[in-house]
């Protein structure tokens, strides 16, 4: 198996995800850094049209959203499980809540314009206006909307302070050992830190400070530079991986050779169309073909995604 590739820019919060989540895994992995706003032409070439980030590469199968790029580095690597088995629906549920409710808080807080003129006070008016632009047209078409700042002021205590009890009490992370939990409410916070307008509604919690302090020193792990033009050639090289036999019949009566679209349902709801060759109770996979790519996999986890027929 070659060695993971993580799609991703510095300042995504969600790609700060990822990048715990290997530093956690121990892994050395090759780093592609892509465009912030779209368009991003080699990364299209690969997903089909995905455009959220971080998209997580093996050989020629992308993974799509950090819930399933968790569930395949724990198949990666199986020691230290970011979803262990017996806390299965505890810390995906909680992950799931950090990254959908909270992250939505702290956008709200983060685009305030005290905060967004510090986050773009390194932009041009042209940068700063097609990056807006960029994110309007991200949030178009899905269930996300950005919540009113009055709500988010009024409910942030409630969803920090609970967090601070809780870690008040003695445990290091949120349930024992370092999970895929962690690091979906690390990243929401790590977000806020990133100005001091935002910072305070973290620092002013200390045993939430001291327990992101402690994920964030996990760290990236090994990665190393990689061009996006040899992430390419690399899917183009490679062959998909293949399937466990397994005995599942889709709820919604889709089936492998079946032509399908897949798009988020939140925002970012570009589709990716192609052949259905695999789906489970959690992942969803679609196979396409690009010049550039060549025969590629894209994995889609089932929650927060949606399936339709061409």
């Amino acid at each position: 198996m070659s060695a993971p590739i993580l799609h991703h820019y510095p300042t995504s919060p969600f790609a700060e995800k990822a990048r715990l989540m290997l530093g956690f895994k121990g892994l050395a992995w090759q780093s592609v850094i892509i465009p912030a706003m779209m368009p991003k032409p080699d990364l299209t070439a690969l997903t089909g049209g995905y455009r959220k980030t971080p998209v997580l590469q093996i050989g020629a199968d992308l993974y799509c959203d950090t819930a399933l790029i968790a569930r395949q580095l724990d198949k990666v690597q199986p020691t230290s499980a970011l979803i262990p088995k017996d806390q299965e629906a505890v810390v995906s549920t909680f992950a799931a809540w950090a990254d959908s409710v909270v992250f939505q808080h702290a956008v709200s807080f983060v685009f305030q314009p005290e905060s967004a003129a510090v986050r773009f006070a390194r932009f041009s008016e042209e940068q700063r206006n097609a990056f807006l632009a960029d994110r309007a047209r991200l949030f178009s078409g899905g269930t996300a909307s950005r919540l009113p700042i009055e709500t988010v002021r009024h409910q942030w205590p409630v969803i920090i302070g609970r967090v601070e009890r809780q870690l008040a009490e003695g445990g290091r992370f949120l349930f024992g050992e370092p999970t895929h939990a962690d690091f979906a409410l690390a990243h929401v916070f790590w977000f806020l830190k990133g100005t001091p307008v935002t910072a305070g509604l973290v620092d002013q919690y200390p045993a939430v400070s001291a327990w992101l302090e402690r994920v964030l020193a996990i760290g990236h792990g090994s990665p190393s530079e990689l061009g996006s033009e040899q992430a390419l050639e690399i899917a183009k090289a490679a062959q998909p991986l293949g399937f466990p036999e397994i005995d599942f019949v889709d709820p919604s009566g889709f089936k492998a050779g079946d032509k399908v679209s897949v798009a988020a349902t939140d925002y970012g709801v570009d589709p990716v169309s192609g052949e259905l060759v695999y789906s489970d109770a959690e992942e969803i996979v679609v196979r396409r073909e690009d010049e550039r790519a060549g025969v590629v996999h894209v994995h889609f986890p089932r929650l927060g995604f949606a399936l339709s027929s061409l």
